[in-house]
């Protein structure tokens, strides 16, 4: 089975879209707990709670990666980030029990891609993205590195880190509002 993860309701058929990577493609997960992370974007759930007006494209954010053993790590890299981003967020995980890989390489455990429209075969509604990840970490299917668990050398990545993402980001003025707000001891 094949995972992917939509706030839009009643999808029959997904579509290949341009994201990340600048080419359409529909993203897939082999294990259903590795799409959670993408019912929510915090970029634009801060930039819409905070009354940001941006018609553009919005800016990703994840800050996750995998363990050794291929287990999605979410990090937060401000306080309560998991909570602010996930909290009350609804979505649909949609399964696929057939796809096309595309062959596009991602260099992400149990990650496929197609470039063909994939037809839905199941549907599941997730009532709190937050709840639903909380759950995933107790059954150990994913890792979460809390703010207060960071190392100091983690915490000075982050911020050498956003203040380039934020001098990189002139294009996109959303992503630079949320970088304000969240990380506002560094501006």
């Amino acid at each position: 089975m094949y995972y992917h993860a939509s706030r839009t309701p009643g999808i029959r058929q997904l579509e290949p879209r341009i994201s990340n990577h600048n080419v359409p493609l529909i993203y897939f997960s082999k294990k259903r707990e590795n799409v959670l992370v993408y019912l929510s974007n915090a970029v634009e759930k801060y930039c819409k709670e905070q009354g940001f007006a941006y018609d553009g494209t919005w800016s990703k954010w994840g800050p996750y990666g995998f363990e050794k053993d291929g287990r999605l790590r979410f990090e937060e890299y401000y306080p309560n980030a998991l909570e602010s981003t996930y909290r009350g967020v609804s979505g649909y995980i949609y399964e696929a029990a057939e796809v096309v890989d595309s062959g596009f390489a991602l260099q992400i455990p149990d990650a496929v891609t197609s470039e063909v429209p994939v037809d839905v075969t199941g549907v599941e509604f997730v009532a709190d993205a937050y709840e639903e990840l909380l759950r995933a970490e107790r059954e150990g299917q994913i890792t979460i590195l809390r703010y207060e668990e960071l190392t100091p050398q983690k915490k000075e990545w982050i911020q050498k880190t956003m203040l380039q993402e934020y001098a990189d980001a002139k294009d996109h003025p959303e992503y630079q509002f949320f970088l304000r707000g969240t990380f506002s001891e560094l501006f």
